[in-house]
């Protein structure tokens, strides 16, 4: 039995780490492409340059206002605008309207855990460790995922969604709950919004890293902290690396 004060604090992220998320994502984009490049055809743009532009506008607006729903169609639109003004093709609102609502379904997509999910979470539960879930996103749609798993089983009241996920945001959950930094870990795919602000606060991070990434969350590093920073592929292996680096360090 794991003495209390040999507990560590676990943070876990949502989408794309805990249940899967960016897949949806892409299931939209693909149909959104298909659409625009129907309506450009013969205009002399590409799917690529479609591609490219709403990607470089989702980002930008992600910078500027966070994690908020409507963000997401809105780049969708604000991109069918530009080629229509670069092109000198009539936007049409029916088509606007379309791209919006086609936008809004992401919301409506399946909650999926990823494999292994119950079982990692109730393993770590096991070994004595305190779970904590730190998402970004609307708090309605957020957590409408988190009832639809009942993931409250786990991780009891100690969820904490934020509309700007960095590194103020995470600073601010570990000061006002009172973390132990030396005890306390993040996991996520997201090198920016998880793995990085975790590092900065001088807490261990486990990146669950995708086989595909969505651009805005993949950054590059200069150095990591010794013995901080470790990598998954399946969440089943994030109870076996934590183990290890207690094992490593005698508070096994």
């Amino acid at each position: 039995m794991r003495q209390p004060g040999q507990t560590q604090q676990i943070l876990f992220d949502l989408d794309d780490t805990l249940i899967y998320c960016n897949k949806y994502f892409m299931i939209v984009i693909d149909q959104f492409l298909d659409l625009t490049g129907t309506w450009f055809q013969g205009y002399d743009v590409t799917v690529k340059q479609i591609r490219d532009k709403q990607v470089e506008l989702d980002v930008a607006g992600l910078n500027d206002t966070g994690f908020v729903s409507d963000h997401f169609p809105q780049s969708f639109v604000m991109t069918y605008r530009h080629f229509c003004d670069l092109t000198g093709r009539s936007a049409n609102r029916a088509e606007e309207a379309e791209l919006w609502k086609l936008g809004r379904s992401v919301y409506e997509q399946p909650v999926e855990a990823y494999p292994g999910m119950t079982e990692t979470l109730g393993r770590l539960l096991e070994a004595g460790h305190e779970l904590h879930l730190y998402t970004g996103g609307e708090a309605d749609i957020q957590q409408r995922k988190i009832d639809r798993l009942g993931l409250a089983e786990y991780f009891g009241e100690r969820m904490y969604i934020r509309q700007h996920k960095n590194a103020d945001a995470l600073e601010r959950i570990l000061s006002e709950g009172g973390f132990d930094r030396s005890r306390t870990w993040m996991i996520g795919n997201s090198l920016r919004t998880d793995i990085a602000p975790a590092l900065q606060a001088g807490i261990h991070a486990i990146h669950f890293k995708q086989p595909k990434e969505w651009k805005y969350n993949v950054i590059e590093f200069e150095s990591t902290p010794e013995d901080s920073l470790f990598t998954v592929t399946a969440l089943e292996e994030v109870p076996g690396v934590i183990a290890s680096y207690l094992k490593r360090h005698d508070r096994a």
